[in-house]
C-alpha cells in the first residue's frame, strides 16, 4: 500500500528514482523505530537501553578515578548499618600497629595506646557517630587481611593507609579520599639507587602483600617499565617487616607509599627517600559494599574533618616527616 501511494505521488521521476527514494524513506523509518520505545521497556540491549547498561558504563568509567566513586556525604544516622554500631555502642575498626605515626604503639606512653594519623580520624569518626570518641575498638590487620577482614564483619571499617582502587572497589566500598599520596622507593642512603628507574635493575625489592606497590611492580615488569632483572618476589604480610629486611641486608629496596616511606625513613636514618612519587594515589576509608548509609555518614565525617581536624592531625603527626606545608597531602574536595 505504501509503496503504491509512493509511485503514485512520485510519478514523472522515473521507476529507479521512485524506488530509491522509497527505500530510502523505509531505512529512516526502520532506525527510528528504537526512539519510540519507552527507555528501559526491555532487556539490556534489545528495544533500548536499560537499567543494566547504565550500571555498566559507571563501572567501566571507574579507571580513571575511583576516588569520585563514592557516594554523597549525609548525616542521616537512620540506616541499618549506622543503626546497628549506635545500638552496639562502640565501633569496630581495623588499623595498623606497626606504621610509625599513621597506627602504632608508643612504648613511651601511659599504656602504650594505638596513636597516628590514622588513629585520629578513626577516633572522629566514633565520636561523631556515637557521640565519644573513646567508643571504638581496634583490631591490628596486616595489609593483606583489609579486604577480608571488612567482607567477612570482622570490623566495620578499615582506617589503614588504604589506597581507593577499581580493583577493590569490586569488593569493599569505599569512602571520600582524606588523603594524597603517591608511591616512591625506599633504599639505603648509600646505596646506589636513584628511583624508580634503570637503577633497580638486579636489584631486590620489597613490598607488601595485597598493596598497590606489588601490583605496580608486577605490571611494570610485564609492560617492561621496570628492568627485567628486578627482583620482585619478596614480599611480606605487614610493610613495616620490608624495613626489617632492608635493614638485615635481605632486600636492596623498598617501594611503597612516599608518606609510609617517609615514616620509616624517620625511624631509620641510614635509609632515604629515592627519587619522586610516579604514581598518585588516595587513602580511603573502607566499608562493607552493603553498608551505604554508613559510608554516606563516614563521609559526612571528612567533610567536616577536613576543614576542622585535618589540618591538626597533620601538624601533630606527620608535618615532622612530610614536611610542615600539607598541601600535596590535602584530598581533594
Amino acid at each position: 500500500m505504501v509503496a503504491r501511494r509512493l509511485r503514485t505521488s512520485l510519478k514523472g521521476w522515473g521507476g529507479v528514482g521512485a524506488m530509491l527514494v522509497a527505500c530510502l524513506l523505509a531505512v529512516a523509518f526502520v532506525l527510528l523505530l528504537p526512539v519510540a520505545h519507552p527507555r528501559g521497556g526491555g532487556p539490556p540491549g534489545i528495544g533500548g537501553p536499560g537499567l543494566a547498561e547504565g550500571t555498566q558504563a559507571k563501572a567501566d568509567s571507574c579507571g580513571d578515578h575511583p576516588e569520585r566513586l563514592s557516594p554523597p556525604p549525609s548525616g542521616d544516622e537512620s540506616g541499618p548499618a549506622v543503626t546497628a554500631i549506635k545500638k552496639r555502642g562502640y565501633l569496630s575498626v581495623g588499623v595498623d600497629q606497626n606504621s610509625y605515626r599513621w597506627g602504632y604503639r608508643d612504648p613511651n606512653t601511659p599504656g602504650s595506646d594505638l596513636e597516628g594519623f590514622d588513629i585520629d580520624l578513626a577516633h572522629e569518626i566514633a565520636r561523631q557517630i556515637l557521640g565519644d570518641a573513646n567508643a571504638v575498638r581496634f583490631h591490628a590487620i596486616p595489609t593483606n587481611q583489609r579486604i577480608p577482614a571488612v567482607k567477612s564483619g570482622q570490623v566495620d571499617l578499615v582506617v589503614r593507609t588504604m589506597t581507593i582502587t577499581c580493583d577493590r572497589l569490586k569488593e569493599v566500598a569505599f569512602s571520600t579520599p582524606y588523603f594524597t599520596t603517591g608511591q616512591q622507593v625506599l633504599a639505603p642512603r648509600s646505596s646506589g639507587i636513584t628511583g624508580y628507574d634503570r637503577s633497580l635493575a638486579g636489584r631486590r625489592i620489597c613490598s607488601a602483600e595485597g598493596s598497590t606497590a606489588g601490583a605496580k611492580l608486577a605490571d611494570d615488569k610485564r609492560s617492561g617499565r621496570l628492568a627485567p632483572s628486578a627482583d620482585i618476589s619478596t614480599t611480606v604480610p605487614n610493610q613495616l617487616d620490608c624495613l626489617v629486611k632492608l635493614q638485615l641486608g635481605e632486600v636492596d629496596a623498598v617501594v611503597t607509599d612516599g608518606a609510609l616511606a617517609a615514616s620509616q625513613a624517620a625511624q631509620d636514618p641510614t635509609v632515604e627517600l629515592k627519587g619522586k612519587p610516579f604514581t598518585t594515589e588516595y587513602y580511603g576509608v573502607a566499608m562493607n559494599k552493603q553498608a551505604g548509609d554508613l559510608v554516606r555518614r563516614v563521609n559526612q565525617v571528612l567533610a567536616d574533618y577536613r576543614r576542622s581536624g585535618w589540618q591538626a592531625s597533620y601538624a601533630k603527626w606527620l608535618s615532622s616527616t612530610l614536611g610542615t606545608d600539607p598541601a600535596s597531602s590535602r584530598p581533594p574536595s
